[in-house]
């Protein structure tokens, strides 16, 4: 028998570009799980990023999946999920503790990063993919692209820095994605915030050879403008195959049916529907079989966080996420969804009516004993 070969998590390689710099290619390497985002790959992505940046001659990162079906589908669940707690146990593993807050790290540099980042989020982008596309400085949309934050389904919420993304969306189209996890297109995308360009996905290799001829300066609003220029230049002649949206035509009914604050007639008004649009009735369905604490805790974070700068949002969200996994509900979602596979999650409670304010409120109270894990963040070089 040989040696079965290991590749890394995520590959890396700099591609020759104008003006004698480079553009760092960062690809998530895990193509059969498609691409869902482990600890080690947080790891690389953090150590290489952070050496680019410093790199006085990498002008642009280009962030990407491999294969041609998602650019991230999410977070290693499975692996959470054996360090979270179920339902009257306690939480006897710091690995939620330690993934949560390097994943969080993570994306609050992309969001911050001096240097322009493209990601490319072709295929299925979802949950911490999210994380990782969302702050980039350019992200570009394909006639592949499928996008949600589906949490409501684990009985997590949508973190990653959702509640940031999902507060700067049109109208109510932000809380609507948190309750339902409803998934989205490249229109929406754009339409929400969390694309700027529409390419095909065979466009990439062009995009790459365009970035490559830039006139690199090494000036980041300068070279940031200048992937902006080459990006709208080339969508202007791609248009025409952007697939139609669903967020927008259904905005004035997403603002109306969400306009009420409490959350057990909200969730009734959106599970309530019998319309023949497939979209709505699709996410009406995985509202109404979700987790019932979910619409809370997104009720709660988009309520709480509204007012937050982005360190204090991935603070908050840190606490939330590691109650998460310590209180149950999480366990209990990956469980059903994805280890028995039974679809059949015993909920404890098992009503949105049945959630008590206490237990909401308790999700938002630091479990630990001492400074927040990420107090640093926003005030330290990165």
């Amino acid at each position: 028998m040989g040696n079965t070969l290991t590749q890394p998590a995520v590959t890396f390689n700099e591609l020759p570009a104008g003006n004698n710099y480079k553009i760092g290619i960062a690809t998530l390497n895990a193509e059969k799980s498609l691409n869902a985002l482990s600890l080690a790959m947080i790891d690389l992505l953090q150590a290489r990023l952070s050496a680019w940046e410093r790199d006085a001659d990498i002008a642009c990162v280009f962030l990407q999946g491999a294969g041609d079906k998602a650019f991230c589908a999410g977070g290693d669940v499975v692996a959470l999920y054996a360090a979270s707690a179920a339902y009257g146990e306690a939480l006897d593993s710091d690995y939620a503790l330690q993934f949560f807050s390097r994943e969080y790290r993570l994306d609050y540099h992309i969001h911050t990063y001096t240097k322009p980042i493209l990601a490319w989020g072709q295929g299925i982008v979802m949950g911490g993919g999210m994380g990782l596309l969302s702050g980039a400085s350019h992200r570009v949309v394909t006639e592949t692209t499928r996008m949600a934050m589906p949490e409501v389904t684990i009985g997590l919420y949508p973190d990653v820095g959702g509640t940031w993304f999902l507060n700067h969306a049109p109208g109510q189209t932000g809380l609507f994605l948190g309750l339902t996890g409803a998934s989205f297109n490249a229109a929406d995308a754009k339409f929400v915030g969390l694309g700027d360009r529409f390419l095909p996905h065979a466009c990439k290799d062009q995009v790459l050879a365009g970035l490559a001829d830039i006139d690199w300066r090494g000036e980041a609003q300068t070279d940031r403008e200048s992937v902006t220029a080459l990006l709208r230049d080339m969508e202007a002649a791609h248009l025409a195959g952007q697939p139609d949206g669903q967020l927008e035509p259904h905005l004035d009914w997403i603002n109306a049916t969400c306009a009420e604050h409490e959350v057990p007639a909200l969730v009734s008004r959106i599970t309530a529907y019998e319309g023949d649009d497939t979209w709505l009735a699709k996410a009406a369905r995985g509202l109404a079989a979700g987790c019932p604490i979910t619409p809370h805790l997104v009720a709660q974070q988009l309520r709480r966080g509204s007012g937050l700068s982005l360190a204090d949002v991935f603070r908050m969200e840190f606490i939330m996420s590691v109650n998460c996994a310590a209180r149950g509900h999480f366990r209990e979602g990956v469980r059903a969804l994805l280890i028995d596979k039974d679809r059949a999650p015993r909920w404890r409670p098992d009503r949105v009516e049945a959630v008590s304010a206490q237990e909401v409120a308790a999700f938002f109270q630091a479990p630990w004993d001492g400074p927040h894990p990420l107090a640093d963040l926003g005030q330290i070089d990165q």
